[in-house]
């Protein structure tokens, strides 16, 4: 029998990319993280994209989440928890580690595992340790699902401030001088550690910055200014990480630059200028995220200027092999030098912080941001590359 006169069945439509939003986590940069997903998911366009939220409790469990942003953000001075979000105090997401698959599993307790669908690209918006310290993006390499930002050893060296500055030295970067107390230093010697901390200052002076080695969003950081506040500030880092960093202040202008990658490659945006909080001795927690001490953008820089710390930053998103995005962080100096402080793999990423403020300023909007990132990991194949 001929099938020309009978009824075709209309074609399916193209399936759209699905994009996993991975939030929350077990850092100290927990709250943050999630106020990042709700911008995000806020921002992200549904006409091109499936979104699944998926956030990571305080303990690790991966959850089922409302797609519900605006329950997301900073109320009362307190940021925002996952486990307040989650559809269940039980159930977990369960990411395949097959490549051969991107199927996600829901499961909770007594009844059968809830089949999510497949998952094309993650858009990791984690912080800290247990996410943005190369452990996620280890994870997602041993799923084969493709996601957005720098691959494991960028992510780790972007984490620990020890070997970022080691990397930049290398690739010569000027960094600040700083000291370096591990965990095993201070376990089987406190008195020679802090005798290192107190040489350290006699050479260089004080004040003195002790901060986390490993951690992000200004938390665990104490300004130091003589020698009877050192013990609590090294007490306040090692309750955030066992490692800490100890570095000397520098006087000059704090400047930030984003990077973006592009299909041809990274550019660096305008960069911005982050003036001296009126409240607080420096810009930590309170005045990034709770009173947000507004930036300058773009930083009032002679064009010479400005084009100098945008190569710097690009030389640093190479130097640690990072892909995606990244914000670099620097000093200038009295003397007129750029000296860079650190690099941030996955740098706030709200619409008021710097990251997304940068790029505005350059002509790239906040959603043409997340679908450019969204659209470069979609390109980019797990695996060494």
């Amino acid at each position: 029998m001929s099938t020309e006169n009978l009824p075709q069945s209309p074609e399916q439509p193209p399936r759209k990319p699905r994009v996993a939003v991975v939030f929350g986590g077990r850092s100290s940069e927990h709250g943050i993280s999630v106020v990042t997903a709700g911008a995000v998911l806020k921002a992200i366009d549904r006409t091109k994209y499936d979104v699944l939220p998926i956030g990571i409790t305080q303990d690790g469990r991966w959850a089922l989440t409302a797609d519900e942003p605006e329950r997301m953000a900073i109320v009362d001075r307190r940021p925002p928890s996952v486990d307040l979000l989650a559809e269940s105090a039980e159930g977990a997401v369960i990411l395949p580690v097959d490549p051969a698959s991107r199927e996600v599993v829901y499961s909770e307790p007594g009844s059968v595992p809830k089949a999510l669908g497949e998952v094309d690209v993650v858009f990791p918006v984690l912080h800290g340790p247990y996410g943005e310290d190369g452990t996620l993006q280890g994870l997602l390499e041993l799923s084969g699902v493709p996601y957005v930002g720098s691959g494991v050893l960028a992510s780790a060296v972007g984490q620990d401030k020890e070997y970022m500055k080691r990397v930049f030295t290398s690739f010569g970067l000027k960094v600040g001088p700083y000291v370096v107390i591990r965990p095993r230093e201070w376990e089987h010697d406190e008195a020679a550690a802090r005798k290192k901390i107190v040489d350290f200052a006699g050479e260089h002076g004080w004040p003195l910055f002790v901060k986390p080695s490993r951690a992000g969003s200004s938390i665990g950081i104490t300004k130091v200014d003589d020698l009877s506040g050192l013990d609590e500030a090294i007490a306040e880092a090692r309750r955030h990480d066992p490692k800490i960093l100890v570095e000397a202040a520098l006087r000059g202008r704090e400047i930030e630059c984003g990077v973006l990658e592009f299909e041809d490659g990274p550019r660096a945006s305008l960069p911005a200028e982050i003036p001296p909080p009126e409240a607080q001795a420096y810009y930590d927690f309170e005045a990034k995220y709770i009173d947000s001490t507004p930036g300058i953008v773009p930083a009032p820089l002679t064009p010479e200027e400005t084009a100098e710390v945008q190569r710097l930053a690009v030389d640093a998103f190479e130097a640690a092999s990072c892909e995606g995005l990244v914000r670099a962080d620097f000093f200038r100096t009295d003397d007129g030098e750029f000296v860079i402080n650190e690099i941030n793999t996955m740098p706030g990423f709200t619409p008021i912080s710097m990251y997304p403020q940068m790029w505005q300023a350059s002509g790239v909007s906040y959603p043409e941001l997340i679908d450019r990132l969204v659209q470069a990991a979609l390109r980019r194949s797990t695996g060494l590359r």
